[in-house]
């Protein structure tokens, strides 16, 4: 079976003493570059349509592509963070996602610039941007290795406030990224938005080989390459037939056939992790109650979060003579969104404190409580601009507190050596539920349609918003579910020792070698 064990390695001069809040500030960074590529290629869409042609069906799968690969990649760099180091393998995430950065920049670059040589053709095609596409996602584990070490390396009374911060940068870069690209589109042009990207990974990735020290926290084990590929088919099938649901039709034999498949190998994947002696994710820790409770909440969070990337920005780029909206530009509607990016970076950190003091179920509550006010406000009164930043407001309250909330019941709920999966597989709950979220948000809109179904009906709206609403409520009532603070679970072997732990124990083996 597997075991926790600690890097025997000296540490560089340079991570002896690191300091925490440097340490928090350089993971953040990291995190915010990632969040921020989540939704700034979403303005860009139409523009990226008519520079490549195409239909909308193809650029949409921009998003599709890094949606499929964050989910595949998430948990197994997650787990073999926990194995081989997580700020090793930190380094390997933001590298991935900055060549794939770079992949798009070029392709976007030479779409518009190249000269006609058979290199810029091939550079400057949509299935190159998309490509690249799928390489940044692939650096999804970003923010789980970011939690994990923030647990392994941090004081115990940081800990909390620490993943606060992590887990708003996620809420944070969705929302400033809308207004950045926004800016960028109309100002300089689509691929500023990859080359932003790029810059961000290759600043973190120096700060974080210079700052961030290694996890001492290890587990012995095998990877479990089986359960890796399995659970893969099991993801990618399941969230191609969410985000091509409205697309082909969701009672098309395409998207039925990909949820079938989704359900079999999920049943294949659950057999083999239950019996395999080093599983990818271990079943007997997920199905704890503070685990799946947790996990649950965060598919009902992010369904109801993305609809808002979805349903904001469109509701008010929609022209006033429909009887709504109110016209705003790329730019301005990403605006829009700024109050709620904005006081997630407070209300990450406040999370924290609270969840240390009083537990963390007490943040979640009241993150889902905002959250669905902010929606039913919506939902109810979106007639003026006051009403919109007044609803941003209240969910980027709820959000911060509910994201940060979560990942730090999923750490409490968990040994020290397993954090980098767990934080992984909540995580991807989170984005099943903003893909299913976003999904049926865009179907309800479209569903209702004004002036010759030039444009959706504000009907639509008031539904979408009341769902999401209703979601955050569904959120709400699984926090009475899971059970109040406890110790971590223990493994089938004993968890690693904290870090001051380690060092002291490492500290006489280290005399007898010198």
């Amino acid at each position: 079976m597997s075991a926790p064990a600690s890097s025997g390695a000296a540490r560089p001069p340079r991570l002896l003493n690191p300091d925490p809040n440097r340490t928090l500030l350089v993971l953040a960074a990291g995190c915010l570059a990632y969040a921020l590529a989540q939704t700034m290629i979403v303005p860009a869409l139409p523009e990226i349509q008519r520079t490549f042609g195409g239909d909308p069906a193809d650029a949409t799968w921009l998003l599709t592509a890094f949606l499929l690969t964050a989910a595949v990649a998430t948990p197994l760099l997650g787990r073999l963070g926990d194995m081989y180091g997580k700020e090793h393998w930190l380094l390997i995430s933001l590298g991935v996602f900055g060549a794939g950065s770079v992949v798009s920049a070029l392709a976007g670059s030479l779409g518009v610039f190249g000269a006609g040589s058979v290199v810029s053709a091939l550079a400057g095609s949509l299935g190159v941007m998309i490509a690249g596409r799928a390489i940044q996602g692939a650096g999804g584990a970003i923010f789980p290795l970011a939690i994990g070490i923030i647990r392994d390396e941090f004081p115990r009374e940081k800990v909390a406030t620490g993943i606060g911060t992590i887990s708003a940068m996620f809420g944070i870069g969705g929302g400033v990224g809308l207004v950045v690209a926004g800016v960028l589109v109309d100002g300089i042009g689509v691929a500023w938005i990859f080359w932003l990207s790029a810059a961000a990974a290759l600043i973190a990735a120096w700060a974080t080989w210079k700052y961030v020290p290694e996890s001492p926290v290890r587990v012995e084990a095998r990877v479990d390459w089986i359960g890796g590929v399995l659970l893969s088919g099991a993801l990618g099938t399941l969230l191609l037939g969410v985000s091509e649901g409205n697309t082909w039709g969701w009672l098309s034999a395409g998207v039925l056939g990909l949820f079938a498949a989704s359900v079999a190998l999920t049943a294949i994947w659950a057999a083999w992790e239950w019996r395999v002696v080093d599983p990818l994710v271990d079943l007997r820790l997920m199905r704890r109650r503070p685990v799946w409770t947790t996990n649950v909440a965060a598919f009902a969070i992010g369904f109801a979060m993305f609809g808002s990337f979805v349903l904001i920005p469109q509701l008010v780029q929609t022209p006033a003579r429909v009887g709504y909206g109110f016209g705003a530009s790329v730019t301005a509607s990403g605006l829009f969104l700024l109050p709620s990016a904005l006081v997630m970076l407070f209300a990450g950190p406040v999370s924290g404190r609270l969840g240390t003091r009083y537990g963390s179920k007490l943040p979640l509550a009241l993150g889902a409580v905002f959250a669905a006010a902010g929606y039913f406000w919506l939902a109810a009164l979106h007639d003026a601009r006051i009403d919109i930043y007044l609803g941003s407001v209240l969910l980027g309250i709820g959000i911060g507190l509910a994201f940060a909330a979560m990942a730090n019941l999923t750490v409490e709920a968990v040994p020290m050596n397993m954090t980098g999966i767990a934080s992984a597989i909540n995580a991807i709950m989170r984005q099943i539920g903003g893909a299913i979220g976003a999904q049926v948000s865009a179907a309800i809109v479209s569903a209702h349609l004004v002036l010759g179904g030039a444009f959706p009906a504000e009907s639509g709206y008031t539904i979408a918003f009341a769902m999401s609403g209703v979601a955050a409520i569904g959120a709400l009532f699984v926090t009475f579910v899971i059970p109040a603070r406890e110790a971590p679970a223990r493994a089938d072997a004993p968890a690693a020792a904290p870090p001051a732990e380690a060092a002291t124990a490492e500290a006489p083996a280290a005399e007898a070698r010198a």
